[in-house]
């Protein structure tokens, strides 16, 4: 929408990648970080808050390398920071959160002396990422972490993969419809050490993430598709073309063989066993994943909850152990009507190197992130529909006069816990109906110069009354009926307001 020459007045637009959220939306994601709070705590972890903003060279990922850090990030210029030693100036540069897991090593680096060990924390707010927003892709979104820092002991993976299970049944998506998949990256560095790949050398860390990047891929493109992005490159259907790691023959038939051993049937770890038999570091990798299998196995999570897929890879570079992600099985149409699985909603892994980065010591860290707005599109389906709340009752103003009257009958069913306004407009009768209907209201309280003469109410009840005038024929036959209507003493109009709520499943 253009301006009119003149018109210096700001137009009313929503920054591009950004939603805004309101109503019930709204109320369903505290609902949400509600549910994911009691179990966050039911397992011992204690709540943190960061700031929204950290030095950009304490993200770690995004370092400024030139005039402006924004290379995924959201960044701005601190001028007045104190100069550190070595440095001429004061100026830094302070990046919004791309994720939760970079300022809790940040915090517990500046905390450690005074932390327990190990830390367990967990935290909830939103992050931000400087990218090209798309369909469902915003620039700001909301994560849920929990995270152990200070343990290399696998039972503090084990028991992400567990909360993590018990986090997403709590939010009510059957156990059936969700399975956590477990891998691990000391498998997958042993796997690219068995094909000539050395993860630990300068000279083939690009080829590494190349493949591991091809390999994160087998879910979409199965193994044809891997194959070609592990070999020359792959086009897809646009014509864009993705090169590859252009891997020996030989080397990609064991790549492709390591990923659909999941698909294989039997026991993975078996299927994959012989494929990096003798590689220590693989054989390392197995032993970790076969200890948080007996754990889950005890506690009671069976494979159809936890269990170990060869085809997790997981994207951050950061991983140095087992890593997890939450997939919902259950079948959905894509963009392009395709019938597909609904995918990841959240994941992680251990990351022993990221603290070392601050304190020049290794402290391991185990952790993983929920998705909130993928949890809740996912409940969306599961539940057919977002549930609505009730709106608030609705004290009709008849009489001007009578405001105080009309407030404290706002006031006594707030008093009982009933949600409640007294009408603040100043327009007639007609148009308060249509307020209460637009804020959905399940009743209305209505006292003209009749009723308070008989020291009684009437209240409509919206959501029956709707349903009733469906069936009425004409506006004389619906005065007659008044449906959903009834008068009740003013001492009983709370009583009177709790049965009609009840009713309605308030």
């Amino acid at each position: 929408m253009s301006k009119v020459k003149g018109d210096n007045r700001p137009q009313a637009r929503l920054p591009k990648g950004f939603q805004d959220l309101a109503g019930e939306e709204l109320r369903a994601t505290t609902r949400m970080l509600s549910v994911i709070r009691e179990v966050y705590e039911r397992y011992g972890y204690e709540p943190l808050e960061t700031p929204a903003f950290e030095y950009t060279d304490a993200l770690g990922k995004f370092l400024p390398d030139q005039d402006r850090p924004n290379a995924g990030v959201f960044s701005i210029a601190d001028v007045g920071a104190e100069t550190r030693p070595g440095e001429e100036t004061a100026e830094q540069w302070m990046s919004l959160r791309y994720d939760m897991t970079a300022p809790l090593a940040r915090y517990v680096a500046e905390n450690k002396l005074s932390l327990p060990t190990p830390y367990r924390r967990y935290t909830m707010g939103p992050v931000w990422r400087n990218e090209k927003p798309g369909p469902g892709r915003f620039r700001q979104f909301m994560q849920c972490d929990a995270d152990t820092v200070g343990t290399d002991n696998v039972a503090a993976d084990a028991e992400a993969c567990m909360l993590m299970a018990d986090v997403i049944e709590a939010l009510g998506i059957p156990k059936t419809d969700f399975r956590i998949r477990i891998n691990n990256r000391k498998l997958l560095d042993g796997l690219l050490q068995t094909i000539g790949i050395d993860p630990a050398t300068e000279a083939d860390a690009a080829r590494r993430l190349t493949v591991l990047r091809a390999m994160d891929k087998f879910d979409k493109f199965a193994g044809a598709g891997v194959a070609l992005l592990l070999g020359k490159g792959r086009k897809d259907e646009s014509g864009d073309f993705t090169a590859g790691a252009n891997l020996e023959p030989a080397a990609i038939k064991t790549v492709v063989a390591f990923l659909e051993a999941a698909a294989g049937g039997g026991d993975p770890a078996g299927r994959v066993g012989p494929l990096v038999a003798g590689n220590a570091t693989a054989e390392t990798g197995l032993a970790e994943l076969a200890q948080i299998e007996a754990l889950v196995r005890a506690a009671g999570y069976g494979p159809e909850r936890i269990a170990f897929d060869p085809s997790v890879v997981r994207g951050l570079d950061y991983y140095t152990g087992p890593v997890f992600e939450a997939e919902l099985t259950f079948e959905v149409k894509n963009e392009d009507g395709l019938t597909v699985r609904f995918g990841s909603v959240g994941g992680g892994g251990r990351y022993d190197d990221l603290v070392a980065r601050f304190t020049g010591q290794k402290v391991p860290a185990t952790g993983f992130s929920l998705g909130l707005s993928r949890l809740q599109a996912a409940l969306s389906i599961v539940k057919g529909g977002a549930a609505q709340t009730l709106g608030p009752v609705v004290v009709l103003v008849m009489d001007k006069a009578e405001l105080p009257r009309y407030q404290k009958m706002a006031h006594d069913l707030r008093a009982a816990k009933i949600r409640a306004e007294m009408y603040l407009g100043t327009s007639g009768m007609k148009a308060q109906m249509k307020y209460a209907d637009k804020r959905g209201a399940p009743c209305v309280i209505i006292q003209g110069s009749d009723e308070r003469a008989k020291g009684e109410v009437q209240i409509k009840d919206l959501i029956e009354g709707a349903k009733a005038s469906a069936d009425i024929k004409d506006n004389a036959e619906w005065k007659a009926a008044r449906p959903a209507q009834l008068s009740v003493p003013e001492s009983g109009l709370v009583a009177a307001v709790k049965v009609i709520l009840a009713r309605h499943g308030g």
